[in-house]
């Protein structure tokens, strides 16, 4: 159940979780099955548990996604534990089908879900390293044993540093702004990114638009079906592999390659699907090519992806050197409280799923000194 979220002094909960995406609902779910009731309804509870959601409504990043990505053209959603989706239209948007099942399971499981509120820091609450941590937020501070992080990647959206980027007179925007290919119409346009995202746009805009794809590598596109027994067991193993070993790690594709999806097909039979490597510098009125020449540009959009937003977490110094993080499953390495899910192996909505369970399991056993 959705509650406010008021301004008010300290709070308590045993768990907190960050993020009401697929990652965080599928933990406050776990969490419930094993004994923890809302924090929100019982605050002197033993075992309790509150999810904090930055959003006004539920649906997560579901909500902001362009009005032209359909349940026809996403990638999958998997189903919420306990909860299968209902039939719904390929045509239907995205951004209004996913959010309408994400409410109906927040209602039907009567989770404890306090927004908006937006997390500010995770902090040590003393110097006792097994003692409590502090989430401070716009809606005041939380006491609490333990945190599972879910609060995904659509609030950092990876932008390149290029010379002269701040001299473009034309409209610069990254996929989390894209709304929808008509807004471009008659224009010349860059589409930067060698993703799905990249892709799809670039291949809506060029209906109505002059448009140039630019990538820093060739893309790679693999031939014939993904096969989640086996190519998908291979590459989270090594994403897991990569958190593991404490490096960041990139998008999904860098890990897959591409497939031959609807609208990479489409735009090859157009003849769009035309990959110029990435220009050197943006100057006022476009891009200057690897080889001196400038291209002209009404507008660039930067589908570069996006990363951990986690930046709350940094009080704990968790970072190493090439700013990545290390787990364990989805425990951090070096901070047994603390459990990040959608993140890593764990981006996908089938991941997001199991990675909440077992940061409830693995957390509660922590907590009880069960294990874990």
């Amino acid at each position: 159940m959705s509650h406010p979220s008021p301004a008010s002094p300290e709070r308590r909960a045993t768990v907190v979780v960050i993020g009401a995406g697929q990652a965080g609902l599928s933990a406050g779910y776990h969490l419930l099955r094993r004994g923890f009731v809302s924090a929100l309804e019982q605050p002197g509870a033993e075992r309790s548990v509150v999810v904090l959601d930055a959003e006004d409504a539920p649906g997560g990043a579901w909500r902001h996604r362009w009005a032209s990505l359909t349940m026809e053209t996403v990638n999958g959603i998997f189903d919420l534990p306990g909860m299968a989706q209902e039939p719904v239209a390929p045509a239907a948007p995205s951004r209004e089908a996913v959010p309408a099942y994400f409410s109906r399971f927040e209602q039907a499981m009567d989770l404890p879900i306090l927004r908006p509120v937006r997390v500010r820091s995770v902090r040590e609450a003393d110097a006792d390293p097994h003692g409590d941590l502090l989430v401070e937020t716009t809606a005041g501070t939380w006491r609490t044993c333990g945190v599972i992080n879910a609060s995904g990647t659509w609030n950092s959206p990876r932008l390149p540093a290029f010379p002269g980027a701040e001299t473009f007179r034309g409209r610069r925007l990254h996929t989390r702004d894209y709304v929808a290919a008509e807004e471009f119409a008659g224009q010349r346009v860059a589409v930067v990114g060698g993703g799905i995202s990249a892709i799809q746009h670039l291949e809506e805009i060029s209906r109505v638009a002059r448009t140039r794809w630019y990538t820093r590598g060739e893309p790679v596109f693999r031939e014939g079906p993904f096969e989640p027994e086996t190519t998908g067991r291979a590459v989270i193993a090594r994403v897991t592999a990569d958190v593991e070993a404490g490096h960041p790690t990139g998008s999904v594709v860098s890990y897959t390659g591409l497939g031959w999806f609807p609208a990479a097909v489409a735009a090859r039979e157009r003849g769009v699907l035309v990959r110029h490597p990435v220009f050197t510098r943006i100057v006022p009125e476009g891009v200057v090519e690897v080889d001196g020449t400038v291209t002209e540009l009404d507008a660039i959009l930067w589908a570069t992806g996006f990363t951990p937003s986690i930046a709350h977490l940094d009080p704990l110094g968790l970072r190493n050197a090439e700013g990545g993080i290390v787990l364990r499953g989805t425990r951090v390495a070096a901070e047994p409280r603390l459990h990040l899910v959608g993140y890593g192996p764990s981006q996908s909505t089938v991941g997001a799923n199991r990675a909440g369970r077992r940061a409830a399991r693995e957390l509660d056993r922590f907590l009880t000194g069960t294990g874990g």
